[in-house]
């Protein structure tokens, strides 16, 4: 099959409503780019589940609330569009803020407050409190993404489960899509994949998997029958402090039920979910810890 790179979201909308009019079941995978292998395992379940997968590659400037961040937010467009295609997607578009929102824009290039989309309840707490504004850049961009490609079905990876939570609820008040959150995919020595991974120094990413471990640690007491919050939480603690990383947070939370603070009684079904520093990278991790 063959496959088509778009540098307009306007031509993407067109090639979009062409193929969902030709009775195309569009399956669509929306990213910020430097991809890796969790991406194209979402592309490959798109794949297998639609006639046809389209990718979006934006770095999106709403949801991120350090400009240096956005900054060094590593970009490879080229490398980005040979990938998924090697994984079965058949059209990858990108485009500027003023493409995905024309004559929205005001004088200084910004988007006015009026035309954000509030992400609702899921983003209260944790990454909602560590990153102010971010989910409601998550939530006015996937919008309109959805706006664009109007996918039947559209995948997100598990390892950002706060943001899984926030588009479910969007997709809910749309109607539409279907959203698929599929697994997180690990390196060999647990390190969630990332496309920040590849900012880390050789001796940060030596001591990265620390996340990983606090978490499945973590998972053995659920598992043995600890369910209070606090017990749960201090190995994923203990874990970052002996990496040498500033934690952010170690949280539980029940998956079945967010909020916005620690739940005080005993969890009989719990996620546990993690913010660290390395330096000057930001990694997140979860873990459901019932799972597995």
């Amino acid at each position: 099959m063959s496959f088509t790179l778009l540098e307009s979201v306007a031509a993407a909308r067109a090639h979009c409503a062409e193929r969902r009019g030709a009775g195309v079941t569009l399956g669509f995978v929306p990213t910020m780019g430097a991809l890796h292998e969790g991406h194209l395992a979402l592309v490959r379940r798109a794949a297998a589940e639609c006639d046809e997968v389209v990718v979006s590659v934006f770095v999106n400037p709403l949801q991120f609330n350090d400009p240096g961040d956005l900054e060094r937010y590593p970009r490879d467009l080229q490398g980005d569009a040979a990938q998924v295609r090697a994984a079965g997607a058949t059209m990858l578009f990108t485009g500027t803020l003023a493409g995905f929102f024309p004559d929205e824009l005001g004088p200084d290039g910004a988007l006015p407050p009026e035309a954000h989309v509030a992400p609702g309840p899921c983003a209260l707490g944790l990454e909602g409190t560590h990153r102010p504004g971010h989910f409601e850049g998550v939530a006015t961009i996937v919008d309109r993404l959805f706006d664009v490609v109007t996918p039947a079905r559209a995948y997100f990876g598990a390892k950002d489960y706060q943001q899984c939570l926030v588009v479910q609820e969007l997709a809910r008040r749309r109607g539409a899509p279907d959203v698929v959150v599929c697994p997180t995919v690990r390196e060999g020595d647990g390190l969630a994949l990332s496309s920040r991974n590849q900012l880390l120094s050789a001796e940060e990413r030596e001591r990265a998997p620390a996340l990983a471990s606090g978490l499945f640690a973590a998972r053995e007491l659920f598992r043995s029958g600890v369910r209070e919050p606090g017990q749960l939480v201090a190995p994923i603690e203990a874990a970052v402090e002996a990496a040498g990383f500033e934690l952010e947070y170690a949280a539980v939370r029940d998956p079945g039920q967010w909020t916005a603070e620690e739940p005080q009684a005993p969890l009989e079904r719990a996620v546990a979910l993690v913010a660290a520093r390395a330096g000057a990278v930001r990694l997140i991790d979860n873990l459901d810890l019932g799972e597995g």
